[in-house]
């Protein structure tokens, strides 16, 4: 069988190793610009397609049949081509974000929700809340609810967002201020790259329920698998599969007192992991093509947090990453989203006896227990987890791994 993903970009898709979880048949990606859309439908030559941003509606007038969840929702996200040559157009998004919104374990019914975005996957999901008993209101650019008018919808209880607004590589922007929404209950967001946009950042420091959208692309791409093969496939595949994305795709970033060993740790659970090892400090030794000694010297301690900054912005967006960070990166609130956004965020701690300080400009500057004092109550507030490196670094990796079973 010859199947895969088509859409316009998709350098940083999942797609094809769920399939390869899913299913024996070859799944590719197939990137087009819109002018090639109709040759490449018209030829065929493929078994099974999963259809993606910006094609979910140009496909359907290639397709010979839709079935009765895609022609009422007027989006197409699976193809299959039958045995006659024919091409059926399927809507596996709506048992998707199903499967999202009972993981999410939400109750909507009676509920207020803001669905943010006019696109396919917004009728998708208005048509599952509205089946679960929820009062949809869609937020579009234009029209008569719209992002100057959000002050209207000051009692919703739910927020959706299905826009591209915070997803890799334009991290960090949120598509509304969850300010504005007193009584807000749950957010969800399709994106799964970053696994935290800056929405549920925000929505997670209220102390408010979020899910972003890795569980809906591995729930639709098993109903498509299906389609694809003809065969029935567990729902438990679902939750094995998410479980192992979501700890493939989070960087485990290591924080820590200067000394604490984050670099050798980081280094042996890079291999023990199979994955790049990143030095935040050696990163920025080479931006600044200066010693740390000597940037503190010209820069300032200011200046060098800038530049620590901008290298946790380009490493913190990345995946499948073991990053060993600078002890005081923890003094700015700004690096925190930075390192949370896809990242598990592991605190090394270690007996300040035992901590060097050569070639530490702070640790020399100041006595290193009232450098603790100060820092230990920032660290916890970044941390996931909290591991003791009395030990030695295999002992230390060891624990980290067990801690992220």
């Amino acid at each position: 069988m010859n199947c895969g993903l088509l859409g316009r970009h998709l350098t940083h898709s999942y797609s094809p190793q769920i399939h390869r979880l899913l299913g024996d048949y070859k799944y590719r990606l197939f990137e087009l610009e819109p002018d090639d859309l109709a040759t490449f439908l018209e030829k065929r030559e493929f078994d099974g397609l999963n259809v993606t941003i910006p094609y979910k509606k140009a496909v359907i007038p290639y397709c010979d049949t839709l079935s009765p969840q895609a022609q009422l929702l007027g989006a197409v996200n699976t193809i299959v081509k039958t045995a006659d040559g024919r091409l059926i157009g399927h809507n596996t998004d709506y048992y998707g974000f199903s499967a999202m919104l009972g993981m999410s374990r939400l109750s909507v019914r009676g509920k207020k929700a803001l669905v943010l975005g006019s696109g396919g996957a917004s009728a998708t999901v208005s048509a599952v809340l509205k089946e679960n008993g929820a009062d949809v209101v869609i937020i579009s650019r234009s029209g008569n609810h719209n992002y100057g008018n959000l002050h209207l919808h000051r009692d919703a209880a739910l927020i959706v967002n299905c826009t591209p607004v915070g997803m890799y590589p334009n991290n960090g922007i949120s598509p509304v201020d969850l300010s504005l929404f007193p009584k807000i209950e749950g957010v969800l967001d399709l994106i799964y790259n970053p696994a935290h946009t800056a929405l549920l950042l925000d929505a997670e420091k209220r102390g408010i329920v979020t899910q972003n959208g890795l569980y809906m692309l591995v729930a639709q791409a098993k109903e498509s698998a299906e389609w694809f093969t003809g065969s029935k496939i567990p729902d438990t595949k679902i939750s094995e599969i998410y479980a192992k994305l979501k700890t493939q795709m989070q960087n485990i970033v290591l924080i820590g007192m200067p000394g604490c060993g984050k670099s050798t740790v980081g280094a042996e659970l890079a291999k023990a992991l199979k994955r790049r090892f990143v030095d935040t400090d050696s990163l920025i030794v080479q931006k600044a093509a200066k010693s740390i000694p000597d940037i503190f010297a010209s820069k300032g301690e200011v200046g060098f947090r800038k530049l620590e900054t901008e290298i946790m912005e380009e490493v913190g967006k990345q995946s499948n990453l073991v990053i060993a960070t600078g002890g005081g990166c923890v003094t700015r609130t700004e690096n925190y989203p930075l390192l949370h956004q896809n990242s598990t965020i592991v605190w090394l701690k270690r007996d300040i006896t035992l901590l060097p300080t050569d070639g530490r400009p702070l640790s020399q500057a100041q006595h290193l227990e009232e450098m603790y004092k100060v820092r230990a109550p920032l660290y916890e507030s970044f941390a996931d987890m909290i591991v003791d490196n009395t030990s030695t670094p295999n002992d230390t990796v060891n624990s980290i791994l067990g801690g992220l079973k």
